[in-house]
């Protein structure tokens, strides 16, 4: 099936090889076309960008009599602009229960680590999310993956993690792969969280043994999870049992992902530039030598913004790294504790809220981290190109600014996912 869609309004398609840094994340000359362009899907592929009005002189207006061509489909966005699908680089999809009590101890001055030694935390979903049957967090998952695509993303990384044995760890990327399979979602990209946190009863240097001696390989055997990931964090995973998990999965084949430098500076940005991982998350309080050594070695900066948001902590100075010129993208960082999988939401919080240009936001929301985190099709995504998987946003309006304005709803009439247009 051709579907050929006239009357696009701005339309930025961020086309392009590889990731964008520095300024060039401000470079709308080459990154936004005026009103006026169109586009043709075959099946899930971007076929063609070319005028609006060549493209109606070649397949006719919309909602005409195409004399029986009922391979080929007008429609006409009217004006409205389109952006890429968004690309949601790091979630936690998969989970049970209920954390809202934190909040009031929150505010009570507790810590996280205060809070985990109350039996809340991570601990707290891990008890709930084992006593969760499949079908229970097979509905879960379902429902969240669709309010994602209601408000544009088209492409998400999950993360296991919140099971922290073998068995339930096997259960939740076995769940998660089912997802994947069905249509009218986005697509998946799955991560093993397996050292999240220490299982209560066990010492984290218990916990890593079990981990490398039993969980890793099981996980390998399974073969659905694509990457790896370790919080490494003072008071959770050490940098010697972060780089001892991650060497293990890496000569397993997984691709590398770590969670660090969230609450203070404990030198994850320094093991990350060493390994090489794909994207290294959180990274608040990451210090600027060890960002220049991750970016030499290819890191890319996953900056999470809802958390500190949720937790009424402090944001990053994003426009630095933009002057610094590193490579970084932005999150939903999906979990107990910050329950959005809203991009738009998150882009506002940059836009409206940090000064950082829309465009920079938008960027750090599909091409960016497009590259940490591939479509399963091993076509290009996060930006609009020929070739391209057919995965775009088409704006409530003209403008493609609009797309991070509406945090408290979404922002865009229809989504086409995997060359399938839904509307909202």
């Amino acid at each position: 099936m051709r579907t050929v869609y006239l009357d696009v309004g701005a339309l930025a398609h961020l086309a392009g090889d590889g990731p964008l840094k520095g300024h060039s994340l401000l470079d709308s000359d080459s990154l936004i076309e005026a009103p006026g362009m169109g586009i043709v899907v075959l099946g899930d592929t971007i076929e063609r960008i070319s005028p609006s009005a060549e493209l109606q002189e070649e397949y006719g207006a919309a909602n005409q009599n195409h004399g029986g061509d009922s391979e080929t489909n007008v429609i006409s966005l009217k004006g409205n602009a389109v952006i890429p699908g968004l690309v949601d680089g790091h979630t936690h999809l998969l989970w049970a229960g209920d954390r809202s009590r934190e909040l009031s101890w929150r505010h009570e001055g507790k810590t996280y680590k205060d809070i985990s030694d109350l039996g809340g935390g991570i601990q707290d979903t891990v008890r709930s999310t084992s006593q969760a049957t499949d079908e229970y967090l097979l509905q879960l998952g379902y429902t969240r993956m669709r309010s994602a695509l209601r408000t544009g993303t088209t492409h998400l990384e999950a993360k296991s993690g919140y099971g922290l044995s073998t068995k339930s760890e096997l259960k939740l990327l076995h769940v998660a792969s089912q997802l994947q399979s069905m249509s009218h979602l986005p697509s998946l990209d799955l991560t093993w969280l397996g050292a999240h946190d220490t299982p209560a009863g066990m010492t984290s240097e218990e916990y890593v043994e079990q981990i490398l001696s039993e969980q890793l390989p099981m996980v390998l055997e399974q073969g659905i999870a694509r990457s790896a990931d370790v919080f490494c964090e003072p008071g959770w995973f050490s940098l010697e049992q972060s780089e001892d998990i991650l060497r293990s999965s890496k000569v397993g084949g997984l691709e590398l992902r770590m969670h660090i430098d969230e609450f203070k500076d404990g030198g994850g940005g320094e093991l990350a530039a060493e390994l090489k991982v794909a994207t290294a998350d959180h990274a608040h309080y990451t210090n600027n030598d060890s960002r220049i050594n991750m970016e030499a070695a290819g890191v890319n900066t996953g900056l999470l913004p809802g958390t500190p948001y949720a937790m009424g902590a402090q944001w990053p100075d994003f426009n630095a790294l933009i002057e610094d010129e590193f490579t970084w993208s932005i999150a939903t960082d999906f979990n107990p504790n910050c329950k959005t999988l809203s991009l738009p939401f998150i882009g506002s919080l940059l836009a409206q809220r940090c000064s950082v240009h829309p465009l920079a936001t938008l960027i750090a929301a599909t091409r960016n981290p497009s590259e940490t985190t591939p479509h399963p099709s091993g076509k290009v995504h996060g930006r609009i190109q020929e070739g391209g998987i057919a995965n775009f946003n088409v704006v409530n309006g003209p403008y493609w600014e609009a797309w991070c304005l509406q945090p408290s709803d979404t922002p865009f009439a229809s989504t086409c996912v995997n060359g399938k247009l839904i509307h909202h």
